[in-house]
């Protein structure tokens, strides 16, 4: 296995870079993007929306539950989610690497992929970063994203009103269900049957086939073949499982094709094809369908692993009108309470309706009704929208993914600012980095 001190960093860029560079990026959005002193972006609204989200080995993911894509998926959905908080689009992404020496060369490369295509999806290249070494045992990645809010003004936490009613984009209590079953003992999606080597020699042997399920294991990598020869292909990976990385090709060969992602909850995304004289071609990811048949949660742990929250949904929120935004990050009554506090108000959520739309399904089957309802109220890294709207707003009407209303804004009173269900204060702690530790 090649690890990050087996290259000089010239040549971990020339792995890295390539796969960032593929994506579409408009000549006249960015016009100078990754391989110079620093990026180049445009600001056609005269301002730039930014802000910034780490990721640290063993405290925010366990490398026995999450690939490097995962954390890459993650990593950037979290960042995006923040940009779109504010009623902005997303526009780019730069990204750190601190990493031990230790860490192989294709964790590094599998987390590029996993930014790369969770950043083409939004339509925010990575556009620049760094990378650097760290000591025995330190990974930490961290994405700075930027947006632009196309003319509008900002959406703020302290924008919310007495009379505005309160809507969430997206799910609640999924990803902490996804966490609460991890820690529980549950398997994650990629340590179900994963797909073995290739062969090696004259053309490389294909990768095995990942396990199935609503979230497989990752396709096998396809062994380097010899002088002459192909890679093997990558093999396909399980449903919600990403293909195999196609085998390195020998002097005058191919690279193997990546394997397919099979139909899940989530889709796989395509393998990619290994290097060489003529890369392989990545294969064909399945279309998104309805959750695969396998174990109980698996699709609440793939969604804590990799969510994919509604970024699209915030310049949507922001042109309807919205008074405040927040995405749920820490926990819905943490961070309905920074909003709470920003404007000086009481926000009610309705226990029925997070009861009825949220914490029923799939996370009460997996957790039962009391911890699904405590996941919708406390879970974090959810990256949903919440958003306060003036009474009255349409929002059956709003372009993309349903808003749900759950609850409304009244006035401060006595006590405070605060969030209550059904008119009392719940005991739902959310995520904190510090006291939580």
């Amino acid at each position: 296995m090649q690890r990050l001190r087996d290259l000089t960093e010239a040549e971990l860029l020339a792995r890295v870079l390539p796969v960032y560079g593929g994506l579409p990026a408009d000549p006249r959005a960015v016009p100078v993007g990754p391989g110079d002193d620093a990026a180049v972006l445009a600001a056609p609204s005269g301002s730039v929306v930014a802000t910034t989200d780490g990721m640290v080995a063993v405290r925010d993911w366990r490398d026995e539950w999450s690939t490097g894509y995962d954390v890459g998926v993650k990593l950037a959905a979290q960042n995006l989610a923040d940009v779109a908080a504010m009623g902005a689009r997303p526009t780019g992404l730069l990204v750190s690497l601190v990493a031990d020496p230790a860490t192989p060369v294709e964790w590094a490369v599998d987390l590029a992929r996993g930014l790369a295509a969770t950043a083409a999806e939004a339509g925010a290249p990575v556009v620049g970063g760094d990378v650097s070494s760290a000591p025995e045992g330190v990974l930490v990645v961290t994405a700075t994203a930027l947006g632009d809010l196309d003319g509008r003004a900002p959406v703020l936490r302290s924008g919310a009103r007495p009379g505005d009613v309160v809507a969430v984009c997206g799910s609640l209590g999924r990803s902490g269900a996804g966490l609460a079953l991890l820690l529980g003992g549950a398997a994650p999606p990629g340590a179900r049957g994963a797909g073995g080597p290739g062969e090696a020699g004259g053309a490389g042997g294909p990768g095995e086939v990942g396990g199935a399920g609503a979230s497989g294991g990752r396709g096998g990598v396809g062994e380097a073949d010899g002088p002459g020869g192909d890679g093997g292909p990558g093999g396909v990976g399980g449903a919600d499982g990403p293909g195999g990385v196609g085998g390195a090709d020998g002097p005058g060969g191919d690279g193997g094709p990546g394997g397919a992602g099979e139909t899940g909850a989530y889709g796989g995304p395509d393998g990619a094809g290994g290097p060489g004289v003529v890369g392989g071609s990545g294969g064909a990811g399945r279309p998104r369908g309805e959750q695969a048949s396998g174990e109980p949660g698996e699709a609440l742990v793939r969604y804590h692993l990799a969510p994919r929250p509604p970024w699209e949904a915030g310049p949507v929120a922001a042109r309807a009108g919205a008074h405040a935004l927040v995405d749920v990050s820490d926990g819905l009554v943490t961070d309905v309470g920074r909003v709470a506090r920003a404007s000086g108000v009481v926000v009610d959520l309705d226990g029925t309706v997070l009861r009825e739309r949220f914490a029923a399904g799939d996370i009460a089957d997996a957790l039962g009704p009391d911890e699904a309802l405590r996941q919708v109220l406390a879970g974090g890294e959810e990256h949903s929208l919440v958003g306060c709207f003036p009474a009255g707003t349409d929002l059956g009407s709003l372009a993309g993914q349903a808003w749900v209303v759950i609850g409304t804004v009244g006035d401060i009173g006595t006590d405070g600012p605060r969030v209550t269900v059904d008119g009392a204060v719940p005991d739902a702690p959310g995520w904190d980095h510090f006291a939580g530790s």
